[in-house]
């Protein structure tokens, strides 16, 4: 994480984690979750992941597909150590075709790092928007 001290609570985590993939640093975006951490993707499109050096692993062709991505968050809700983050993800796919898709990460975190990621958004609403 940056610098300054690092966020504690989970919604500080969540915050920080989803606003680390605007600055595009795989290193940053992967140093929010833990070694053993389970990436899951309820999309038909998404796949899942374990281990932080696996995450790490497939960040940068995710970011380099996504350009100038950004997750705007909508809502947060927290439930102890878990958040739910509903989210609006916008970015260039591959450069080229604007998308915008609503979704929600289900985030777990555990001594300061998120454990579980479980992302739900619409592979089809995707689909449609580089298929324009």
């Amino acid at each position: 994480m940056s610098s300054q001290s690092a966020p504690e609570s989970p919604t500080e985590i969540a915050l920080s984690y989803l606003g680390s993939f605007a600055g595009r640093d795989p290193d940053l975006i992967a140093s929010h979750v833990a070694q053993d951490f389970l990436n899951e993707h309820t999309s038909a499109l998404g796949s899942n992941s374990s281990g932080r050096g696996g995450y790490r692993e497939r960040l940068p062709d995710f970011l380099a597909d996504m350009v100038d991505l950004n997750y705007e968050v909508e809502h947060l809700v927290v439930d102890g150590n878990t958040v739910a983050a509903f989210y609006v993800m916008t970015a260039k796919w591959q450069g080229g075709a604007p998308i915008r898709i609503r979704g929600v990460q289900r985030l777990v975190v555990d001594h300061g790092l998120i454990v579980h990621r479980t992302d739900y958004w619409d592979s089809q609403t995707f689909l449609n928007q580089i298929d324009e």
